[in-house]
């Protein structure tokens, strides 16, 4: 195949989906007085893997590899950090629920672990504004909140990391969802 920029915009039929376009809205359980500012302060996310594990069974020495469990890696956003700390407030009172800092205890739910859990989206949009695929992360809890630098020589506003474990994930809708259901018909 030749080199052809016509045929590369062609096939590039939008224009290519911009990763700056995202939303991601949380709902923690335990303390959600930041919840609502989620949206404006993650400047980082991710879209889910998909990872099924390789079974591997050897037959006369030789590893044949099957199809084995579907797992779902922890999820991590990145946050802004306003002097009012209120999401990381938040969601430090999350994680001292599910074990506390001092006590070793936890303090939620009475060992339900769904009183612990929570469920978060992102949001994919489009040039237009419109939504392509909008991911749902069911069963999260955090599971690490990173340290915030400080340095007398930074002029950057404070950010930080979560990573949360999650159960499963699944696709909530958007026009590329759609599209793709309606490529799966064709097939």
């Amino acid at each position: 195949m030749a080199f052809s920029i016509t045929q590369f915009q062609g096939a590039m039929k939008f224009g290519g989906a911009r990763p700056s376009l995202f939303e991601v809205r949380l709902t923690n359980p335990v303390a959600g007085f930041g919840d609502s500012q989620v949206p404006f302060m993650c400047r980082a996310a991710e879209i889910p893997s998909a990872e099924v594990n390789p079974l591997p069974i050897t037959y006369f020495g030789r590893p044949v590899k099957f199809a084995g469990n579907r797992t779902f890696p922890d999820w991590t956003i990145t946050l802004y950090n306003d002097e009012d700390f209120i999401i990381r407030s938040g969601l430090e009172k999350w994680s001292d629920s599910i074990n506390t800092f001092e006590g070793n205890v936890r303090e939620v739910g009475n060992g339900n672990p769904l009183a612990y859990k929570s469920d978060a989206q992102v949001i994919h949009y489009g040039k237009t504004g419109s939504v392509l695929r909008e991911y749902r992360m069911i069963g999260i809890f955090p599971i690490s909140i990173s340290p915030i630098a400080l340095a007398w020589d930074s002029e950057q506003v404070e950010e930080y990391s979560v990573t949360f474990s999650i159960d499963y994930w699944e696709v909530d809708g958007g026009a590329s969802s759609a599209l793709g259901a309606a490529a799966a018909q064709v097939f």
